[in-house]
């Protein structure tokens, strides 16, 4: 019954994903956490397992959606060079820092986060292009944020890296395609961070490697990879406009209520 959970956890992350673009950790760390939770696993480090877990998923995800971009010739290559070592140090500077932060601090960064998100996609706001690329110093900085936010939140970091390419006078289409690949060092980092860092805990839960618990890891993956497509494909058939707003109501529900459980 609990791989089922994760199972269909990862059907509906991959379907969002695929369905309205968010990012699949917005969708599994709330999800993973109300889990957790319910299986009675220590308090103190349900919101460190939901975040390297999350993480840990996003490599399989993230492997299937950049080569699917990098096949339609929408992935900028050599941003990602030059953007990669900012985000992995970036991305195990954070995951560090989320090893020190307590449940309570990490709950309330993602509940923030998830709030912020929402309003993004109610308002529908997009970044006007302002400016090209900033040189390597600025571009690695700007990926040593989103590689720390990244790790903070659980996530691939498309809803930072989308955002900053379009500002950099991306289009669409390589804004998203070149985001994906930037995915890959964010979740592969962020694993190894939470895995270094977990292994000196104690009473975490069998089956974990550090911050990773493989039984969720591997339902959901395999899950996600697999409904991911059909999300893209449903894109083209529902009315996304509206099914953003509703998608943003759920995360606004979850941002309040992960507040409102610390109250």
């Amino acid at each position: 019954m609990e791989f089922l959970l994760y199972f269909i956890a990862g059907a509906g992350a991959g379907i969002l994903s695929g369905l309205l673009g968010v990012g699949g950790g917005t969708v599994i760390v709330p999800i993973l956490v109300f889990i957790f939770t319910a299986l009675a696993f220590p308090a103190q480090h349900i919101m460190h397992i939901a975040l390297g877990t999350s993480l840990a998923t996003i490599i399989v995800t993230s492997i299937s959606s950049a080569r699917a971009h990098h096949k339609k010739q929408n992935v900028h290559w050599p941003v990602v060079k030059l953007i990669t070592p900012g985000i992995v140090m970036g991305t195990l500077l954070g995951a560090v820092l989320a090893g020190q932060l307590n449940t309570v601090i990490l709950k309330v960064i993602f509940a923030v986060f998830a709030l912020l998100i929402a309003t993004q996609m109610v308002l529908n706001f997009t970044p006007a292009s302002h400016r090209q690329l900033p040189g390597k110093l600025g571009t690695l900085s700007m990926g040593g944020l989103i590689g720390v936010l990244s790790s903070l939140v659980g996530i691939g970091g498309g809803s930072l890296s989308v955002p900053f390419l379009l500002y950099c006078n991306f289009n669409a289409r390589y804004a998203i395609g070149t985001s994906s690949a930037i995915g890959l060092p964010i979740a592969v980092a962020g694993t190894m961070g939470f895995i270094i860092t977990g292994l000196t805990q104690g009473n975490l839960p069998q089956y974990s490697l550090g911050y990773i618990y493989l039984p969720a890891f591997i339902g959901i993956a395999l899950a996600s990879m697999l409904t991911a497509p059909l999300g893209a494909y449903m894109a083209h058939k529902l009315p996304v406009p509206v099914l953003k707003k509703l998608f943003a109501l759920l995360l606004y529900i979850v941002g309040l209520k992960m507040i409102w459980s610390l109250i």
